[in-house]
């Protein structure tokens, strides 16, 4: 039982009531554990199993676990080996003809670069949810509730009721809580509760998932390893690749449209089409799944939110899924927990809504685009020929693959370059927006980009030194910030001051002085303030009318 619930009336009361304990829930849970908020989450399943699900932890949510402490916890746990190369194949059967290969994909090279702090990271959904789980556990302010599930809440100008039943003994939990948020995935109750609408389309293709295990392939692996191989001939177009070196591995293909399952038969004679040679198959859980272009028609009602699932499905090309929901439950979080304690303005938490939607109507057009082209459409005659034709068939499959799904896996300028417009917590400098691309990323200190970042002289990343309020870069000595310092005190709102010399980060960030918002984004820069308490007051979400007043009055260097 929760603490703080009361024996006689069943009653729990809490600061934010999480419907969902998947990634998304359990990382709004750590982001408001982290600040001291108090928060419970619910779940109904057990989240174990042996489907992976999403299996990219991209390079932005293995910063996200840095922050957290997590991320060597996270690599630890992995199945596959940290050398293990993070590259795409592309190839007629498994032991077959080779026509291409995308090296370092999703940026999951254990090397150090420059633009970002942590790599990506190839591991299964439900070992993430673990590592999650236990951080979450860890904290004193935040409660988990299996088998559970929520019925009914209602809400007023002072906070919502919700009505959870345990359904190990069938006994109702009244929970009073500021807010509630659904993270409860593509069948949330959440927002069937609030009236909230899915938009798009619905179930264009459905794709079979399964698990196997394949003792040959742990004898005699593939002679190039990766983490996907992509197989490309007419008898079993499908995706498959390895979840750990004891024999473990994933199988997907599309069905067709007069498709709905497939026998076990079915599934082993296409694995051994897949594989190139007769293999023993042990099928250990399969799933079926639709692909959906959805978005919601809002994410709030009142003091009700939506994140993840809950109000966006996409196809899971381009590892995009279970990451935006991560970054939903940030963006989030810190703005729910600047609410609670005080300093967060009405503005605040309505540019959740504002700043997340866009990105995630980028990143479903992104998805959309990847899943147009599958294995079955880059299958063309005498691929497997041992002949001039064949030759010149794989060299146009390959350079079509090239030029067709290279963007499925180099994802930074998505990941990274996505950035938050017309903001009402953004204050604008008046220079032009860097062009968004989806392969590339180019870091800027733009207000509403990700803060670019730098690996220090000391070996430490320019983000550990952020805190978790907002944090003020002083990139110059000539610079002044004491107003900006004393504004945001008298408006209670926590600053971490960092002052670096570093070679390079004043040139970086294209200003003396840099505002950053507690998710790592640029909220301002300048090299001379006018007005302190007119920025914080728009950084803090007090006036969503003060960017353009601003706007007028500073100018950038």
């Amino acid at each position: 039982m929760p603490a703080g619930t009361s024996v006689m009336t069943n009653t729990v009361k809490t600061d934010v009531l999480i419907v969902g304990a998947g990634p998304t829930g359990l990382s709004l849970a750590i982001e408001l554990g982290l600040r001291g908020v108090r928060a419970l989450v619910v779940e109904r399943q057990p989240r174990t199993g042996t489907q992976p699900r999403a299996k990219t932890t991209n390079v932005r949510s293995m910063e996200h676990m840095r922050r957290w402490g997590i991320a060597s916890v996270l690599r630890a746990a992995a199945p596959l080996p940290s050398d293990y190369p993070t590259d795409i194949v592309f190839a007629t059967r498994l032991f077959g003809r080779q026509l291409a290969v995308i090296e370092n994909a999703f940026a999951g090279a254990k090397i150090r670069d420059p633009r970002f702090s942590e790599p990506a990271q190839w591991v299964p959904q439900f070992t993430v949810e673990a590592v999650l789980r236990d951080r979450v556990a860890a904290m004193d302010s935040i409660e988990l509730m299996f088998n559970a599930e929520l019925e009914d809440a209602e809400q007023s100008a002072d906070g919502v009721v919700a009505t959870v039943r345990n359904l190990t003994d069938g006994k109702p939990l009244t929970v009073l809580c500021k807010y509630l948020i659904g993270a409860d995935g593509a069948r949330s109750r959440v927002r069937s509760i609030i009236g909230v609408r899915m938009q798009g389309e619905h179930a264009y293709a459905l794709n079979h998932s399964v698990i196997l295990r394949i003792p040959e392939l742990q004898r005699t692996p593939p002679d190039r390893r990766a983490i996907m191989y992509w197989i490309i001939n007419p008898a079993a177009p499908a995706v498959m690749g390895p979840m750990d070196g004891e024999g473990r591995w994933y199988f997907m293909v599309t069905l067709p449209p007069d498709v709905k399952d497939l026998d076990d038969a079915t599934i082993r004679r296409r694995v051994c089409e897949a594989v190139g040679r007769n293999v023993d198959i042990e099928i250990l859980t399969r799933d079926i799944w639709a692909a959906h272009r959805l978005i919601a028609d809002r994410y709030r009602n009142g003091r009700v939110f939506l994140a993840g699932d809950a109000c966006h499905l996409h196809p899971p090309f381009g590892g995009y899924g279970m990451n935006l929901g991560i970054a939903d439950a940030v963006d989030l979080g810190w703005k729910l927990a600047a609410t609670i304690q005080g300093w967060g303005g009405p503005a605040l938490l309505d540019s959740y809504e504002i700043e997340r939607r866009a990105v995630h109507q980028r990143t479903i057009e992104e998805a959309v685009a990847n899943y147009r082209v599958l294995s079955a459409q880059l299958i063309k005659d005498s691929l497997d020929d041992d002949s001039e034709e064949g030759e010149r068939a794989r060299a146009d499959v390959g350079a079509e693959i090239l030029e067709t799904k290279t963007r499925e896996f180099m994802t930074l300028g998505v990941v990274l370059g996505s950035r938050y417009r017309e903001s009402p917590i953004i204050v604008e400098d008046g220079s032009a927006p860097p062009q968004e691309h989806s392969a590339i990323y180019e870091p800027s200190a733009h207000p509403g980009c990700l803060a670019p970042h730098a690996w220090l002289a000391d070996g430490s990343s320019l983000y550990d030194h952020f805190g978790l309020g907002y944090t003020l870069l002083i990139l110059d000595k000539t610079a002044a910030p004491n107003a900006l310092a004393q504004a945001a005190e008298r408006a209670g709102v926590p600053l971490t001051i960092v002052a670096l010399s570093e070679p390079g980060l004043r040139a970086l960030y294209g200003a003396s002085l840099a505002l950053i918002r507690p998710d790592q984004y640029v909220a301002w820069r300048g090299s001379r303030v006018e007005d302190a308490d007119a920025i914080v007051a728009t950084l803090r979400g007090e006036d969503a009318s003060a960017p353009a007043a601003i706007k007028k009055k500073e100018a950038r260097a």
